[in-house]
């Protein structure tokens, strides 16, 4: 028989799950956004910054784990980390998602009449960070539905009233950014700042991804 779980660990499986759900499918709009940028590029900005709250929530919360566990404590120690392969990924996968939050939100500052490097920048990271996106999404996305429907749906976990406080106030926080991005925002819905039928970096990150995800696919992720 195998020991229960400790209900702190389970509690903040289930918040990371939920902050999960709710990033991915903000991504899935975002990334469907990309090959038509020039049109839907308003949209673009303004997803990008609402997935800012349950991102913040996500890294929070793993953050929290990976503390607790080297740190010795035993049931999170219990509990055992990810696999070697998915714990060396981890800080290339936080390191370019946030390098290209920040870069997305300079260029939101600057507008395009004068973007400086922001450009290159986010796309070049945006290439580096599909496929390590896409190699994390596969290795987790089997659990992430049952965990959220669990915690929506049962009582079983001490703190499910918090986690979903906790969730809720994620995006809402991420909506008042978007909301107050706006105004920043508009100059790059001006018609002709992008006129680029299918943006060169989303050719690029889907060949890198799409050979990334082939190269790993021996590995056990999960």
């Amino acid at each position: 028989m195998t020991d229960p779980i400790d209900p702190g660990v389970a509690g903040n499986e289930r918040l990371t799950a939920l902050a999960s759900a709710g990033l991915l499918v903000l991504l899935v709009i975002e990334l469907a956004s990309t090959p038509t940028l020039s049109a839907l590029l308003p949209a673009h900005i303004f997803i990008g910054l609402l997935l800012a709250g349950p991102l913040t929530l996500k890294l929070g919360s793993v953050a929290y784990r990976f503390v607790r566990y080297y740190a010795g404590s035993a049931e999170y120690v219990r509990k055992g980390p990810p696999r070697l392969a998915l714990r060396l990924l981890a800080p290339l996968l936080v390191a370019t998602t946030l390098f290209l939050m920040g870069t997305g939100v300079a260029l939101v500052v600057t507008g395009p009449d004068d973007p400086g490097p922001f450009v290159g920048l986010h796309n070049l990271t945006f290439v580096l960070w599909l496929p390590l996106f896409a190699i994390h999404l596969f290795a987790y996305v089997r659990r992430v539905p049952s965990l959220a429907a669990a915690e929506l749906r049962a009582l079983d976990v001490p703190g499910r009233a918090l986690r979903i406080d906790l969730s809720a106030g994620a995006l809402l926080f991420g909506a008042i950014a978007a909301v107050a991005a706006l105004r920043g925002a508009a100059p790059w819905g001006a018609p002709d700042v992008l006129n680029q039928a299918l943006p060169g970096p989303v050719i690029a990150g889907t060949f890198v991804t799409v050979l990334a995800l082939l190269l790993t696919r021996p590995l056990r992720w999960t």
